[in-house]
Order: C-alpha cells, then sequence, then structure tokens
C-alpha cells in the first residue's frame, strides 16, 4: 500500500528515472554513402565544414526539415542530410591512438590486428565492455568499448 504523502516522492523519483534513461539513450546514424559533407547549417548553401566516410557513426542533436544537426567523436557539430545516413547498421569509430582487435573479448586474448584513430569498424555484436567488429579489409575481432566511439 502506497501512503498519499509518499506520492509526491514517488513520482519524483519516477520522472528522474525517466529524465536519466532519456539522457543516456543516443539517438545514433551512419554515413550511407561512399562520402557526405558536414555543413555548419542545414542545407546546401552553408559551407562544409568536413567530408564523413561511409560508416562513420554520429549522434543526432536536431532535426530541421530532412536534415540533421549531429556531432562526432571529436565533439564536433554540424549538419548532415538525412537520406545520406542510416539507422540500419550500427558502426564505431576508433578513439585512441592505436586499437588492438582480439580473437576474444579479453585482454589476454590474441591482437589479429591494429586499427588507428578515426577507422571506422562495422558493429557485429556487443557483450559488456566489448564490440565485435569487422574491420574493412581485414579480420573480425573484439575491441574495449571504452577505447571506440559509437553503437
Amino acid at each position: 500500500m502506497i501512503r498519499l504523502k509518499s506520492l509526491p516522492s514517488l513520482f519524483t523519483a519516477l520522472a528522474l528515472l525517466a529524465c536519466s534513461a532519456a539522457v543516456s539513450a543516443r539517438d545514433m546514424v551512419a554515413v550511407n554513402r561512399p562520402e557526405i559533407n558536414m555543413r555548419s547549417g542545414a542545407g546546401t548553401q552553408h559551407e562544409a565544414l568536413w567530408v564523413l566516410s561511409r560508416g562513420y557513426p554520429l549522434e543526432v542533436l536536431g532535426r530541421k526539415g530532412k536534415w540533421l544537426k549531429v556531432r562526432d567523436f571529436e565533439n564536433d557539430r554540424g549538419w548532415v542530410y538525412r537520406p545520406l545516413t542510416s539507422t540500419r547498421t550500427p558502426h564505431h569509430v576508433v578513439k585512441v591512438h592505436v586499437l588492438n582487435i582480439r580473437s576474444a573479448p579479453s585482454l589476454k586474448s590474441r591482437v589479429l590486428a591494429k586499427a588507428a584513430r578515426g577507422e571506422i569498424l562495422k558493429t557485429l555484436e556487443r557483450k559488456r565492455d566489448w564490440v565485435k567488429i569487422k574491420q574493412e579489409g581485414g579480420p573480425t575481432g573484439w575491441v574495449s568499448r571504452r577505447l571506440v566511439w559509437g553503437w
């Protein structure tokens, strides 16, 4: 039985829980063309700030018509044309100088290959603090989730 006096506290707790869940859930997209421009504003009349490659993961911060306001793993912000992105195929980008790609989700497992900062890796599976990835032209393996950014 819930006392009426405790209802405000219960509602406050539920509201805080809902807000924290919303904050932790990120709306992500990946570039779905060989290359696209990240622009300074929502439209082709705005300056192209960066050229992004296929699979590059971006966090969606806002929307304006068919344009998405996004940020990347280095916190660079800009706008991309939504039809040139996808929510179907998740990717990660390497955040560290050199990343070990391992045979299993463990620091004790064999290193299969290395990936460099900014390299895009296709996401295949997630397991606790590890991500199973496919390196373009390289092996499928596991990387530490804290060393990559994306979904």
